[in-house]
């Protein structure tokens, strides 16, 4: 059986060089990129996530935008960054618009699928949201900056997402200059399923439905978290 889905990084539809703005490269959701996307997915009957510049209108910022497509072509949703890369020596937000916070989580072929973008990595108050809307596997375009400990970094955060969570995590990251590479597909327990390197390359893997509920069995996380506590100490943190 061949692929179901298959996953591009952030930014996908054009060079994410820092500096250079991105306003003049943005197209709308109906645009010709996404259009191509449908294309594309229908021509092959698969499920087509990837990175775009979405057009603001009337701004010179784009939102960083996560589409989804099914194998019929049809858009089935798409999730803005919300967490702005605005952190070691890059700003993000000077030609980003960030997301209102508005999730996305479709389900195919019998699983669930959680979006987030790169940076939002760090942050995992949205991967806790995405596996409480029911998600056994998050989608993790990036385009993430090669530096000092940031191969690492990379690594360690996308398996403790998925750890925490009892999720899949499928991450797929920009190569070449300026870039991490590494992506990889980490399975509920943290353990890597397929991971690529440094090049430009396809990665396969399989995403088991069996082996999300046997862990869940084994380590029932998500059912002991308390959303009553934290709302608490947020308040007292105000």
């Amino acid at each position: 059986m061949g692929a179901e889905l298959v996953l591009f990084p952030e930014g996908a539809m054009v060079s994410f060089e820092p500096l250079r703005s991105l306003a003049p490269d943005g197209e709308p959701l109906d645009g010709p990129f996404v259009d191509g996307l449908a294309s594309a997915a229908r021509e092959n009957g698969l499920t087509v996530v990837a990175g775009i510049f979405e057009s603001v209108p009337g701004s010179e910022r784009v939102y960083n935008t996560i589409v989804a497509l099914g194998a019929d072509g049809v858009l089935l949703g798409c999730y803005r960054k919300i967490h702005l890369f605005d952190a070691f020596g890059h700003m993000e937000s000077e030609r980003i618009e960030p997301g209102s916070g508005d999730t996305l989580v479709f389900r195919q072929n019998g699983l669930s699928f959680g979006v987030q973008t790169c940076y939002d990595v760090r942050f995992p108050e949205l991967s806790g949201r995405l596996a409480a809307e029911g998600a056994d596997a998050i989608l993790l375009p990036a385009a993430w900056v090669h530096g000092l400990l940031k191969e690492s970094q990379w690594e360690v955060l996308v398996r403790a997402r998925a750890i925490e969570n009892t999720v899949y995590v499928a991450a797929a990251d920009q190569v070449g200059a300026g870039y991490s590479g590494s992506s990889m597909l980490v399975d509920p327990m943290g353990v890597a399923v397929a991971r690529g390197g440094e090049i430009e390359q396809v990665i396969a893997g399989e995403i088991d439905p069996q082996r999300v509920q046997a862990v869940r069995q084994k380590l029932p996380s998500r059912m002991h978290v308390r959303p009553d506590v934290y709302r608490r100490w947020a308040l007292v943190a105000r």
